[in-house]
């Protein structure tokens, strides 16, 4: 467990103008649950958050947790301003390093697909999957192999490659990436009026016969 975090106490019965001035001050309000600690109100630096989530946020972290000393921890619900999408608040899991976890985990698409080669477009329909193992099985993302992909193929959840110990809980028929066969424009042929019409000329005039 190379990521950790260091979080400070804070009361849990803060105001919300306690907690403006929190954030103001570059500190995120968070909690830690667990079976051993129970709910513990912290705060962690925002700038060391941010950081942790733009890597591999779904892996383990080690957090000092006050008065309870180093703990594993793994993030859960994030709650995000709408309009800046900075961080009001997150709740950590305490984990148990020897029970399965639950985790999602980034997809990374991998190779040089001929079917884009060839002018497919490229769809991804998922960006992550859910996953089953031991904390210490997690695996920072999974690679996705599109080299041997052609127009109008798809991979799905169940065609990933596993690491050794980790269960695929997403649903294996879901397609992960698709490639398209590109739709051809049609193309609308240009009638000329002069063709397509007959033109009556008005200086032409036809004689009727003459009565003998």
């Amino acid at each position: 467990m190379d990521k950790q975090l260091t979080a400070a106490a804070r009361r849990m019965d803060v105001t919300r103008a306690e907690l403006k001035q929190m954030r103001a001050e570059g500190r995120v309000p968070a909690v830690v649950y667990g079976k051993a600690i129970g709910s513990v109100p912290i705060s962690v630096d925002e700038k060391d958050l941010n950081q942790l989530l733009r890597g591999h946020h779904n892996g383990v972290i080690t957090m000092k947790v006050p008065g309870q000393g180093d703990q594993p921890v793994m993030v859960g619900d994030l709650h995000r301003h709408k309009l800046s999408r900075s961080v009001l608040h997150v709740d950590f899991h305490q984990i148990n390093m020897n029970e399965p976890v639950h985790a999602k985990v980034a997809l990374e698409l991998d190779g040089d697909s001929p079917g884009v080669r060839e002018g497919g477009v490229l769809t991804a329909l998922l960006h992550e999957v859910e996953i089953r193992c031991l904390p210490n099985k997690l695996p920072g993302s999974l690679k996705v192999d599109i080299s041997a992909m052609g127009t109008g193929d798809s991979l799905l959840a169940g065609d990933l490659p596993l690491p050794e110990g980790v269960e695929l809980k997403t649903d294996p028929h879901a397609v992960i990436v698709t490639i398209l066969v590109p739709q051809k424009a049609d193309v609308e042929e240009t009638v000329d009026d002069k063709e397509s019409e007959p033109v009556a000329n008005s200086d032409v005039k036809l004689q009727e016969p003459v009565s003998g």
